[in-house]
Parts: C-alpha cells; sequence; structure tokens
C-alpha cells in the first residue's frame, strides 16, 4: 500500500521578473494559455499523480490566485484526505515577519505537519511550466530508503540528489 503524501505548494512569489505581468498578482496567478494559470502546473501534476493533500502557501498579492482556486479547484470536501487549502501568511515566527522565503514559508507553517506521522511531505513551488509523474520520484524515494530527495531540473536526466536517512 501506497503511503500518504501531503504536499506544500509554495505560491507566495513576487515574481518580479515578470513584471508587467506581476504588477497586480503573484507569479503562480499570471495567466497562461488562456483561462489557466501558471500554478495550473504544478496542480495537475500532483493531481494525475494521485497526490490529493495539498496546502497552498500564498503571500504577495494573493487576491487572484486565492479565487482561481476557488473557482477551479475545489472537491467539495466529502473526503477528509482530499483537498487543496490555501494558507496565508500568518507571521508565525519569533519575530512576528511575513514570510523571508521558500524555507521559512515551510517553517511557519510545521504546525500543518504534527498529525502526518506516517506521511510522505513533498514541496513544490507554483510557478514552474512543467509536466511530471509525481509518483515515480515518490516510488524512487521509497524504493532507495531515503530520508530526502531533492529534484531538479538535472532530474529530467535521471539525476537525482539523496541524502539517506537514519
Amino acid at each position: 500500500m501506497q503511503r500518504p503524501v501531503v504536499t506544500f505548494v509554495l505560491a507566495g512569489g513576487r515574481g518580479n521578473r515578470l513584471l508587467p505581468l506581476t504588477q497586480e498578482r503573484a507569479k503562480p496567478a499570471v495567466p497562461f494559455g488562456g483561462k489557466y494559470r501558471i500554478i495550473d502546473f504544478v496542480l495537475s501534476n500532483l493531481i494525475n499523480s494521485g497526490i490529493y493533500s495539498i496546502y497552498v502557501l500564498v503571500q504577495f498579492m494573493s487576491q487572484s490566485l486565492l479565487r482561481h482556486l476557488r473557482d477551479g479547484w475545489q472537491f467539495g470536501g466529502l473526503l477528509q484526505d482530499q483537498f487543496i487549502i490555501p494558507v496565508p501568511a500568518q507571521m508565525r515566527s519569533a519575530d512576528e515577519t511575513w514570510y523571508r522565503g521558500t524555507a521559512d514559508a515551510i517553517f511557519q507553517n510545521l504546525n500543518l505537519m504534527d498529525d502526518l506521522d506516517d506521511h510522505l511531505v513533498a514541496i513544490f513551488g507554483a510557478d514552474h511550466v512543467y509536466r511530471m509523474n509525481i509518483r515515480h520520484m515518490i516510488n524512487f524515494h521509497e524504493r532507495m530508503h531515503c530520508g530526502c530527495d531533492r529534484c531538479s531540473n538535472s532530474c529530467f536526466s535521471s539525476s537525482c540528489d539523496r541524502i539517506r536517512g537514519d
């Protein structure tokens, strides 16, 4: 049986390199191909890979992204382990600051992992355009008994960095 997977999608980026497209919205909310948004790539990859527990961490100009998630990515809440939940920045750090980067966004939301003892946790960016069967990466992770995997562009040429857990 496959271990359950919970995913954190980092969608709080300002997107300065995409100005003027990001003048009024976060980079993951930039339109792509008509009615789609850049975030739809990672969400489609997750859903098509059978991963249905998704937290979307938002921060910068998130209203259009939140509207897109509401209108296009709701499951209806029938099953507790199938969700896409937007998580706004909550200033959970000791100095009560907004997210100071991707690692800090995860750190400030560690409380969402409190009840995930037997789950795998996956972290993805929301501003990448690609197609991937994420289940292949998870199967590799479990087969190799890794503590942590990092997949980047080089992963697509079948070269992944591995860190073995004790």
